[in-house]
């Protein structure tokens, strides 16, 4: 069932997972605004902000092909990976980002710019637009700083993490008047710690949400992720994600019931990585209502040599699957 407007959508996330679920979700509502992560700093991205001083393109470029309507020439040189020579491991679209707020002095431009090449159903907003670096404190005091090396970070869990952004960011206030106006907000699947975490410990961002009269939904992740949420569960995850946000303020949360092949399992499980759980009586006891299905992409997506620069995850979540739980969830 495809809606012509249907409600006023926000995805908070980044990376892979707000690409997938803007992907599915796009055909589904009209009226749709991604809040992006603005922490990255690894790979093209990490190298564009060390050395031009740079806001993080990465996360905001999938979110803009996501949402593009051009031809798919056009979503295929956004993303487009340089392989090797001077421009090794760049994608395009970042650069085009990187040269266009140079241009202009003005990220938020930059984007909104880029959102009219692209020609994108709905906007792509910057959670923050302060030029801010993810710290993570252990139990110990200890600290690690930059989103790259959380990410690869062992977590002590005797306590849970404190993450937080320095310099403090300051919330957009274009994300803020979105999440306000929403009927319907998605938090997307995501890293727990080093990409979703990120988004919500922007001071404000808990608050407009703990405030906002839409439906909130999360999507959950598909795997674990060794040395930070081993044994982690979907309810587990939920959790977490509340934390951050500092009050309960899930109605749904959506999960994964399909057990992906075992070949895949076994690949991952190489790797200390195991399909996320779930216990339906547990599941059953928690504030937020759970949707379970079948939200597994059936295909594995086939890897360019510049793809092979960066890694990439095999058990996806299915965009079309994953969005019709969603509205299933708002339309409830």
């Amino acid at each position: 069932m495809t809606h012509n407007q249907g409600p006023k959508v926000v995805v908070i996330g980044g990376g892979t997972g707000s690409f997938t679920v803007l992907t599915g979700l796009k055909n589904y509502v009209r009226d749709i605004t991604a809040i992006v992560n603005m922490s990255d700093d690894g790979g093209s991205t990490g190298s564009l902000r060390d050395e031009l001083g740079v806001l993080p393109p990465g996360d905001i470029r999938q979110c803009l092909v996501a949402l593009s309507e051009s031809d798919q020439i056009m979503r295929d040189l956004f993303n487009y990976r340089f392989a090797e020579g001077t421009f090794g491991g760049h994608s395009f679209g970042n650069l085009f980002l990187t040269a266009l707020e140079k241009t202009t002095g003005n990220f938020a431009q930059a984007v909104r710019t880029a959102s009219k090449v692209l020609n994108i159903t709905g906007r792509v907003v910057p959670v923050t637009l302060t030029n801010s670096k993810l710290v993570l404190t252990q139990p110990d005091g200890s600290t690690v700083i930059g989103q790259h090396t959380v990410e690869s970070a062992k977590i002590d869990r005797s306590q849970p993490p404190q993450l937080s952004l320095e310099p403090t960011s300051r919330l957009n206030p274009e994300a803020k008047t979105a999440i306000e106006t929403a009927d319907l907000v998605v938090i997307a699947p995501g890293n727990l710690y080093a990409s979703l975490a990120p988004t919500l410990v922007v001071p404000g961002l808990g608050d407009v949400l703990s405030n906002s009269n839409a439906r909130i939904v999360y999507v959950s992740n598909l795997v674990t992720k060794p040395g930070q949420t081993d044994d982690f569960q979907v309810q587990d995850y939920a959790t977490e994600i509340e934390r951050f946000i500092g009050k309960p303020v899930l109605d749904f949360v959506i999960y994964n019931q399909h057990q992906p092949s075992q070949k895949l399992l076994d690949k991952y499980a190489r790797a200390g990585e195991y399909a996320v759980g779930f216990d339906q009586t547990t599941l059953a006891k928690q504030h937020f209502t759970p949707i379970g299905g079948d939200i597994i992409a059936d295909s594995i997506p086939k890897l360019t040599a510049a793809d092979q620069i960066i890694p990439r995850t095999l058990i996806r979540h299915h965009p079309d699957k994953t969005a019709r739980l969603i509205m299933q969830a708002y339309f409830s």
